[in-house]
Formats: C-alpha cells, sequence, structure tokens
C-alpha cells in the first residue's frame, strides 16, 4: 500500500475547492437567498457585514475541496479508487456538517425548512466537489 500524494491532494482540492465555491455563490445568490436573507435580518446582520465575509467562506471552500479529496484518499484502499469512493467520501463529510448544522437548527440559526432545503443543496455540493476533486487524485 502506498501513501497519501500530497500533491494529488492538494491539486485535487483545490479545484474541489473552486467547484464548492461556485456551488456557493450560486445557492446562496439565487437558491436560497430569501432565506439567508431572513436569517441575516433575524440576526441583525448588515449587509456590509456580510460582504467582508467572502473570503473567508471562499478560502473555507477551498480547504473544503481539500478535505474531501484527503478523505477520498484515505479511504480509497479499502473502497477502491473511482466515484463511488469519491460519493462515500464526499457523504461523510457532508453528513457531519449537516449535523453541525442541525445544532444551529436548534437555536434558531435556520428553520427547519432552510435547514431541509439547504442541507439538500450542499449534499449536490459535496458531491459533485468530491467527484471532481477525486477524478484528479492518482497515487
Amino acid at each position: 500500500m502506498s501513501g497519501i500524494n500530497v500533491r494529488r491532494v492538494i491539486l485535487g482540492g483545490l479545484v474541489a475547492g473552486l467547484v464548492a465555491n461556485a456551488f456557493d455563490f450560486v445557492i446562496t445568490s439565487y437558491l436560497m437567498a430569501s432565506e439567508f436573507t431572513s436569517i441575516l435580518a433575524r440576526l441583525n446582520v448588515s449587509e456590509a457585514t456580510t460582504r467582508s465575509w467572502i473570503g473567508l467562506f471562499a478560502a473555507a471552500d477551498f480547504l473544503w475541496g481539500v478535505l474531501l479529496v484527503f478523505t477520498y484518499a484515505a479511504i480509497r484502499p479499502r473502497f477502491g479508487p473511482g466515484p463511488k469512493t469519491a460519493i462515500v467520501s464526499g457523504t461523510i463529510l457532508w453528513l457531519a456538517f449537516a449535523i453541525a448544522v442541525l445544532i444551529l437548527t436548534a437555536i434558531g440559526l435556520h428553520t427547519p425548512q432552510s435547514y431541509l432545503k439547504s442541507s439538500g443543496l450542499y449534499l449536490v455540493s459535496a458531491l459533485v466537489s468530491s467527484l471532481v476533486g477525486a477524478a484528479l487524485y492518482k497515487e
């Protein structure tokens, strides 16, 4: 068994992060714009403040992409290379994130409806990002 190819994890992870950033833009700007506007209004967060978060969210998506590809590389010896393993790795990380956001829903950040909608959209994002990043990974 060979070790993890760190260069390929980073390459695939950055591309996966780019895909995740594209999904985030579409989700926050179009598919969930009204829900996020409502959440931010409840929290009394200004538009200027939300603009200041863009860099942080973009960087987080790139780290998310690297984590997706790292997880794929780590489980690949057990599950085998390919899309099935990329889907497993994406689902594992999405599930961890969805559980954390569920806690935020319990304290009122999301409504149950916005939680379910965002969870479904971000599952698609996680799976596509994982598939793209994993396609670039080679041992």
